[in-house]
């Protein structure tokens, strides 16, 4: 069956109600039809499917076997267009909130203190939308943003949640006492100034190995492939600081310099703010307060 052979969205809605109540009375006044408007409609859809969906009483209806059987799968459609108009309207806007953030940020920063975040406010329902490229195309819909670049990029209204220094990364096992950086697998983010030449420059030294750099489009990429033993990333402070606490990362040597980029949150404007948006914006000015993220 085509699209254009589908029965038209009244009929079946009119179906499910009547179904549901058994009644097409009761159904006409949860629909805010008439019921003969109802029963046409039914009427329509059983001439339309070739089978009756009811057996008609003098003062009850009853399901057919072909209607029970129709039934389960239009309700789980009406199901699924209810929940994907919620995740695309944002639903409740009361304690429903999109969130767009950098995708590295989301995976390294973010998940693992989520815990903390339905702790404080359990009612909150986050829709976290992660662009790598064209942040601007979904920001729009976005009711706090949280995005990855230089100052001077962003707004007025953006605020930088902390400085960041960057610095290699790798597996434990990674570094044995044979370990030499002339041969070590190097990965970089695409497109930032963190750049291996870059941390070898703020040390007064010439790095070689320009065209032996594993290039990644997100620091999820280069920082997994640094937690496989694949070789050595550079990263930054927010996204590994977990990491190398719990012993998953290491790094190789003590060197830091300091990260043009940052995180910046872009909050929603004054006559947009909800209860949800100003509950995440309390959690996260309480959890980036500190010296570190």
């Amino acid at each position: 069956m085509t699209i254009s052979r589908l029965p038209p969205l009244t009929w079946l809605r009119a179906f499910e109600v009547t179904a549901r109540h058994l009644s097409f009375t009761r159904a006409a006044t949860e629909l805010n039809l008439t019921q003969s408007a109802v029963s046409q409609h039914v009427r329509r859809l059983e001439s339309f499917l070739g089978r009756d969906l009811f057996i008609r009483k003098t003062r009850t209806l009853e399901l057919t076997e072909d209607g029970a059987n129709y039934l389960p799968g239009l309700r789980e459609a009406f199901d699924l267009i209810a929940s994907s108009t919620r995740a695309f309207t944002g639903g409740d806007r009361g304690r429903n909130m999109t969130l767009q953030c950098n995708m590295a940020f989301s995976v390294f920063w973010l998940a693992p203190r989520l815990d903390r975040l339905y702790s404080m406010y359990p009612w909150l329902v986050l829709n976290i939308v992660t662009p790598i490229w064209d942040p601007e195309r979904h920001a729009a819909n976005a009711s706090v943003e949280i995005r990855f670049g230089r100052g001077e990029e962003m707004s007025e209204a953006a605020v930088r949640l902390a400085d960041e220094r960057f610095f290699p990364v790798c597996a434990p096992g990674y570094c044995s006492e044979a370990f030499d950086l002339q041969s070590a697998t190097l990965f970089d983010c695409a497109g930032i100034t963190g750049t291996w030449g870059n941390w070898f420059k703020t040390q007064g030294k010439e790095f070689t190995r320009d065209g032996e750099i594993n290039l990644t489009s997100t620091f999820v990429i280069a920082i997994t492939a640094a937690l496989s033993g694949a070789g050595i990333t550079m990263a930054h402070d927010s996204l590994v600081l977990n990491l190398l606490e719990k012993g998953d990362l290491v790094r190789p040597f003590e060197h830091t310099a300091p990260l043009r980029e940052g995180y910046f949150l872009l909050p929603p404007a004054t006559h947009a703010r909800t209860p949800a948006s100003d509950a995440f914006l309390h959690w996260i000015e309480k959890e980036t307060s500190g010296d570190d993220l």
